[in-house]
């Protein structure tokens, strides 16, 4: 029996009543409910780990959909009931094209996932031959209507956890309301003011466990990382040997492959350039263009790349970043407007440790 894909009109919907495909699993001598994707939705997401936090990565679309099974998950009412996320909807990472873990949303009320069932489910992954049924995911409480009169911030306890189980990334909200909660927050991500936008997972320890990050130009970097990978394991004198050495070789190679030279017309009518150097260290925070510095903004994008761990980030990197979207020379930065920088870091690290 051949398993039926989404219609072309269907393959990039991500609203209420969304077709998914529902397989009964027997997981370390339980029954699961697993839902999983059709066939032919056009949405990937991708895995990775930065600074001790788990990272969903997708564009505008995957948190949409992100954001609808969360939902719908959260009024689920079967025990053993799983979503996941695995090929042929994972993609490359966008910053040196290591490949993507399968991605499980677990409703951690019903119990946790044992680590037997995970090791089991991780085995049977991808999901092949036909499912059991066509079910339609209802999600119409997230709409508009619903989450548009919500503040941005408001204090809750917080208790999921995202964490890497078997080679899966598991996000497991502790209660519906918490699962909801993190529906809303996904959902409000989006690109169009910048060119990324995050939400973080679970109450702050030090740092978060989890994190959903979006890219606007999501496919294309995926494109631009699995093109450097392919040419740096290529090369006829072999790719770097240590994974550390391999990461940075594939981060300058795709600064080649873009061209990137990360110039900005200043006001005078000169060039001020950031050099190829400082051009490989933005790459893991997501900037791969002068227009994605200039949204986001120098601080921002010191956070980043602090968050990334850059090897060899420091200040200078900050008053440099800013000189180029304000168009002068690094030297220019006055002693007044570094400190107004230095407060400004300050501010947001301390916005995002209150949580």
């Amino acid at each position: 029996m051949r398993v039926k894909p989404q219609r072309p009109g269907t393959r990039h919907a991500v609203g209420d009543g969304l077709k998914v495909h529902r397989r009964t699993m027997r997981l370390d001598r339980r029954d699961h409910t697993v839902i999983s994707l059709r066939p032919g939705t056009a949405i990937r997401f991708s895995t990775n780990r930065f600074h001790n936090t788990w990272h969903v990565l997708s564009d505008d679309r995957g948190a949409q959909l992100l954001a609808r099974l969360l939902w719908g998950l959260s009024y689920q009412a079967r025990p053993g009931t799983l979503v996941v996320i695995d090929q042929p909807f994972l993609a490359p990472t966008p910053f040196d094209a290591d490949p993507a873990d399968p991605i499980v949303l677990l409703p951690n009320w019903f119990g946790n996932l044992t680590a037997t069932a995970a090791r089991e489910l991780r085995h049977r992954l991808p999901l092949r031959g036909p499912s059991e049924g066509t079910v339609r995911w209802r999600s119409f409480g997230l709409s508009q209507d619903y989450w548009a009169g919500r503040p941005d911030w408001r204090w809750r306890a917080e208790r999921g956890t995202t964490s890497r189980r078997s080679g899966m990334i598991v996000l497991a909200p502790i209660d519906p309301d918490e699962c909801r909660d993190w529906a809303v927050d996904v959902a409000r991500m989006n690109t169009a003011e910048r060119t990324s936008d995050h939400r973080y997972l679970g109450p702050w320890r030090h740092g978060y466990d989890g994190e959903v990050q979006i890219f606007r130009h999501f496919h294309q970097m995926v494109g631009v990382a699995a093109r450097a990978r392919r040419q740096v394991l290529d090369r006829p004198d072999g790719p770097p040997a240590d994974p550390e050495g391999l990461r940075y070789a594939i981060w300058a190679e795709s600064a080649r492959i873009r061209g990137q030279h990360l110039r900005i017309r200043g006001r005078a009518r000169y060039w001020t350039d950031l050099n190829e150097a400082a051009g490989l260290m933005l790459g893991p925070a997501g900037i791969n263009f002068v227009s994605e510095l200039q949204e986001v903004g120098a601080v921002e994008a010191y956070r980043r790349m602090r968050a990334a761990q850059v090897r060899g980030l420091d200040l200078r990197m900050l008053w440099a970043m800013d000189a180029v979207i304000t168009g002068i020379d690094r030297a220019a930065v006055s002693p007044m407007r570094r400190r107004q920088l230095l407060t400004q870091l300050r501010a947001l690290d301390r916005r995002e440790s209150a949580g």
